[in-house]
């Protein structure tokens, strides 16, 4: 006979010196990011660029019940995407901004990638991700190397698009925060769609660009830079940035390259702008940081679980972790800028 042993009856309770709402913020977040991602498919974003409507007229265009669209709306006007105002909702300056795919700061093509690939950041994917600490998008591979297997370039444009719609805004900020007006030529390492190599040459119209990348992405980049008429400042070459020598730079421009691989990993691409630079020239990195003891900011440490299910040995790391990097492949004047909303550089350069 199984014996019950009785507890004790509980004669005090005593309310929680701290509130809950961090925990109920992460739980209500599981909802409202993707009903997000559900506002941008319906397309519910554009239909209020054309003119301010009220939620009847929006159910109507959407083929939602007024309740359904309410739970939308109300989303959207939470996370200050739209705002109501006499019966109708309009958009807000960041959705203009951002959310509509006219615009050239927009992010729909990530929020499309996010939809292609839902399953990875569900619980069941974070924690695939997690357990096994490899990636779980494309199934084990690195992503650059999946990208250069044949027969994937419809992966690698739509890929390489999405990078670039979350890379515009910031590729018109990061040039604003240091003076090349002495640089000549920037070599964009692993440059994708050539976002900051367009932005760097629209600020500092002196300067060429050379992105560097695979072949299907440079084909994506060369549609780029036809579409800003930059085709005499900026060029592209297929070049494999570990096998293949860098071409001339005196400036060398790496945006979330870094934070796809290890340390070690990252040691051999410091060491071989070290060596591949003019003397006298610089190096960027341009990445989302960590503070120097990994424990924040949210955004980042956010990111950091995105470069786990994404990206064999990829995490990001802090100015302090790239800047000992840097001085450990021989660079001086290391400093360490934000830029613009969550993004960062780390900048130094090589003795004259």
């Amino acid at each position: 006979m199984t014996q019950v042993t009785s507890k004790a009856p509980i004669n005090k309770l005593d309310k929680p010196q701290t509130a809950g709402t961090k925990v109920w913020d992460v739980i209500v977040g599981l909802y409202n990011y993707p009903t997000l991602l559900v506002a941008h498919e319906l397309k519910l974003f554009p239909l209020l660029a054309e003119t301010s409507r009220t939620l009847e007229e929006i159910s109507q265009s959407l083929n939602l019940a007024p309740r359904a669209a309410g739970t939308l709306l109300s989303v959207c006007a939470s996370l200050d995407f739209i705002e109501l105002k006499d019966g109708y909702y309009s958009l807000t300056n960041v959705a203009s901004e951002y959310l509509l795919e006219t615009n050239p700061t927009s992010f729909c093509g990530y929020l499309d990638l996010m939809i292609a690939n839902a399953d990875s950041f569900s619980y069941v994917g974070v924690k695939k991700a997690i357990l096994t600490d490899a990636p779980i998008v494309y199934e084990g591979d690195s992503l650059y190397e999946v990208h250069e297997q044949e027969n994937k370039d419809q992966v690698t444009r739509t890929f390489t698009k999405a990078m670039h719609s979350i890379s515009v805004a910031p590729a018109l900020a990061w040039p604003e925060t240091l003076d090349l007006s002495n640089n000549k030529h920037l070599l964009d390492i692993a440059g994708g769609s050539g976002a900051h190599s367009i932005g760097a040459t629209l600020k500092w119209p002196k300067l060429k660009a050379t992105i560097l990348d695979i072949a299907p992405v440079c084909e994506v980049a060369q549609e780029y830079i036809a579409e800003y008429g930059l085709s005499e400042q900026i060029t592209t070459e297929v070049r494999d940035m570990w096998n293949d020598p860098f071409p001339s730079a005196d400036l060398h421009f790496y945006s979330l390259i870094y934070h796809n691989y290890d340390l070690e990993k990252n040691r051999f691409l410091t060491k071989k702008s070290f060596d591949s630079l003019e003397p006298g020239g610089r190096i960027i990195i341009h990445q989302w940081l960590f503070n120097d003891h990994r424990t924040g900011p949210l955004s980042t440490a956010a990111f950091n679980v995105i470069m786990q299910i994404w990206c064999a040995g990829g995490q990001e790391y802090s100015g302090l972790e790239l800047s000992t990097i840097l001085a450990e492949a021989g660079f001086v004047d290391i400093e360490v800028k934000p830029t613009f909303e969550y993004w960062s550089i780390v900048t130094a350069r090589k003795p004259e």
